[in-house]
C-alpha cells in the first residue's frame, strides 16, 4: 500500500488519505471509512489513479455527492474515489449545455433556467452530481436525462475513454450501460431548448413548493429509497401499509413522506438496512410486489 500511496501522489493527485470517514460525504451522514481516500483533479489524474488501482489490485468505486448511498458501518475495503475541481465546471453555448460530472444537477438546472433554456426543470429537486444523473437516468416530474442527453463522457475501468451518444448510454427506468459495464461519467452534453424565462422560473418554483411541502429536506436523507413499481408508486404502497413512522434504532421512515428514510442522528447503514428489509417484506406479503432499491449499497457488509 505504501508504494501505491507513493506512486499516487507522484501522479499529483490532489488528495490521497488513508481511512477517511465516508459519513462525512454523504447525504445520510452515514458510512465508515474507506480504506484509501482519493481525489483526482482532472481526467489525467483520474486515469492514472484508475490504472496505478488496477495494477495494484486495488478494488475501487465512485462516490459523488452521497446522495442516493449508503455507505456501510464497516466501511469500504479498497479505494474510493471522488472527482475533484475540473469535473466542476459548466459551459453553456447556444442551447448546447455541458457539465462536469461533479456539478451539482439542482445547480444546474438553475443555471440554464436563468439562461432561460428549457428542459431541466425536473432536476431541480435531485441531489447529487450531473454524474450521478447520467448513471441513474435520474428523473421526475415525467421527464428523465434521457430526455435532453446528447452525449456523455466515459472513463471504463481499464483507463480507457469513449464518449457515448445518447443512444448508446441503453437508457431505461433509472438505468444505464453504466449498470452493466463499468466506468466514471467525466461530463456530459444537454441538448435543451430555448423558452420562457419566466415559465422556466415559475415551473421550477411550483416544484420547489411542492417538495417543501412533501419531503423531509431539513433532515439527513438520501432522497427516494425505492424505485416506483410499473404503474404505482412506492410512497402510496408503504404509506397505505401504515409504515410512516416506522423505527429502527435512530432511522425511519419518513412521516411527511414514506419513500424516504430520515436519520434522526446517529442512525447506522444497519438501521436504515433493517428499516428497508421490513418494508420490502411487509409490502411484498401485503400487495405482493417486492420493492426494488433505488439507492446503491456501498462498502463491506
Amino acid at each position: 500500500m505504501q508504494q501505491l500511496i507513493k506512486e499516487l501522489e507522484a501522479a499529483k493527485l490532489s488528495v490521497v488519505k488513508l481511512n477517511e470517514r465516508l459519513a462525512e460525504y454523504t447525504t445520510w451522514k452515514i458510512g465508515g471509512p474507506a480504506d484509501l481516500f482519493l481525489v483526482p483533479a482532472n481526467e489525467e489524474q483520474l486515469i492514472a489513479a484508475i490504472v496505478l488501482l488496477n495494477r495494484y489490485r486495488i478494488p475501487w468505486c465512485v462516490l459523488g455527492r452521497g446522495s442516493n448511498t449508503l455507505v456501510s458501518d464497516k466501511g469500504v475495503r479498497g479505494a474510493v474515489i471522488k472527482l475533484g475541481d475540473s469535473f466542476d465546471e459548466l459551459s453553456i453555448e447556444g442551447d448546447t449545455v455541458t457539465a462536469g460530472a461533479s456539478y451539482s444537477f439542482i445547480k444546474l438546472s438553475v443555471m440554464v433556467g436563468k439562461e432561460g433554456l428549457t428542459g431541466l426543470e425536473f432536476a431541480g429537486g435531485i441531489p447529487g452530481t450531473v454524474g450521478g444523473a447520467v448513471y441513474m437516468n435520474a428523473g421526475a416530474h415525467h421527464s428523465d436525462i434521457s430526455h435532453i442527453l446528447q452525449s456523455a463522457s466515459v472513463v471504463w475501468e481499464d483507463g480507457s475513454q469513449s464518449v457515448l451518444e445518447k443512444d448508446e448510454m441503453q437508457f431505461s427506468y433509472r438505468h444505464s450501460i453504466l449498470h452493466d459495464r463499468r466506468g466514471i461519467v467525466t461530463r456530459a452534453v444537454f441538448q435543451l431548448a430555448s423558452g420562457d424565462r419566466k415559465e422556466i422560473a415559475a415551473a421550477m418554483a411550483s416544484y420547489k413548493d411542492r417538495r417543501r411541502r412533501t419531503q423531509p429536506l431539513q433532515m439527513a436523507t438520501a432522497g427516494s429509497v425505492f424505485r416506483n413499481p410499473p404503474n404505482d408508486h412506492a410512497a402510496r404502497l408503504i404509506e397505505a401499509a401504515g409504515l410512516k413512522g416506522t423505527r429502527e434504532g435512530a432511522a425511519e421512515v419518513s412521516l411527511i413522506h414514506a419513500n424516504f428514510i430520515v436519520n434522526h442522528g446517529g442512525a447506522r447503514a444497519e438501521d436504515v438496512l433493517t428499516l428497508m428489509r421490513r418494508v420490502q417484506q411487509v409490502i411484498e406479503q401485503k400487495d405482493g410486489i417486492k420493492l426494488v432499491p433505488e439507492v446503491l449499497l456501498m462498502g463491506e457488509r
